[in-house]
């Protein structure tokens, strides 16, 4: 099977049309067609197939390792680079000459003037010190009555901040897991899939309600302060997050998780 129908197959089997996985992996149409027709012009270049075939095999489940040796070794091979010129480092013909004496005594009697004329300055400086300090009339000091000691300061408690609006960073840990979000009104306003490792990060204004699919496999930080693990292993879980201190609202079905329809998004939320 060629790299091209084991990512259409791939795609077919977890529920994806060429323009759902577009949206999914910000890749052209044509290029996803292409690619499942081996044809991988459309990509330009090597590099960006090889980045295409990885991006497309993890949105749809199969490993992308596999893949990529597979096209280097039908489509892109390797190459090592070769050197196109070598050059020679000129030799530095070194010539010896005599020392020049003459210059080196001039150097010498130079510094010794220099020394001389720094000690005789120096000595003079030390002089008009000790006259003028002589000349100084002793004054008394005025004895200062000792500042009372301040009061004691009670220590405060510092409220801990968190941000004006809501913010939500969701981590795919332990595997694969789908996000949908939604703002105060109940609108749909964000959806994707996060491969293992991936992390995405909303914001809202107001609040932000979130659908978590194998939501053991993700970990929450809302607010600057991370919550742990989203729900658990297989599960879909709900949230509701507000600004301020998180308090999740959640409810955890063991039901089989739909698969994402829709990707939208709003002025009021924004993915980061």
């Amino acid at each position: 099977m060629s790299i091209g129908q084991s990512l259409a197959e791939a795609r077919v089997r977890a529920g994806l049309t060429v323009e759902r996985l577009s949206e999914v992996t910000r890749i052209r149409q044509v290029i996803i067609e292409g690619v499942e027709r081996d044809d991988f012009e459309p990509c330009g270049g090597d590099f960006y197939a090889r980045g295409h075939i990885r991006t497309l095999a993890r949105a749809t489940g199969l490993e992308p390792e596999p893949l990529i040796a597979e096209y280097d070794h039908t489509v892109g091979g390797t190459s090592t680079p070769r050197p196109t010129e070598i050059f020679d480092s000129p030799r530095k013909s070194i010539e010896y000459r005599r020392p020049n004496w003459t210059l080196a005594m001039g150097v010498a009697v130079v510094i010794v003037l220099i020394f001389a004329f720094v000690q005789l300055a120096g000595g003079r400086a030390d002089d008009d010190k000790k006259e003028t300090a002589s000349r100084v009339a002793p004054t008394t000091t005025a004895l200062v009555a000792p500042a009372p000691p301040p009061p004691p300061v009670e220590p405060s408690t510092k409220t801990p901040e968190f941000p004006a609006e809501v913010v939500v960073t969701i981590t795919a840990v332990d595997g694969r897991s789908w996000i949908r979000a939604f703002d105060a009104e109940n609108k749909q306003i964000f959806e994707t899939i996060l491969a293992k490792g991936e992390a995405k990060t909303l914001t809202d204004p107001e609040q932000l309600k979130l659908q978590i699919g194998n939501s053991g496999a993700a970990r929450l930080n809302v607010n600057g302060k991370d919550l742990g693990p989203a729900g658990e292993e297989g599960a879909v879980a709900q949230h509701t997050f507000v600004p301020g201190d998180p308090v999740p609202q959640m409810r955890t079905s063991a039901s089989a998780e739909p698969s994402p329809t829709r990707t939208t998004s709003s002025a009021g939320a924004s993915p980061r």
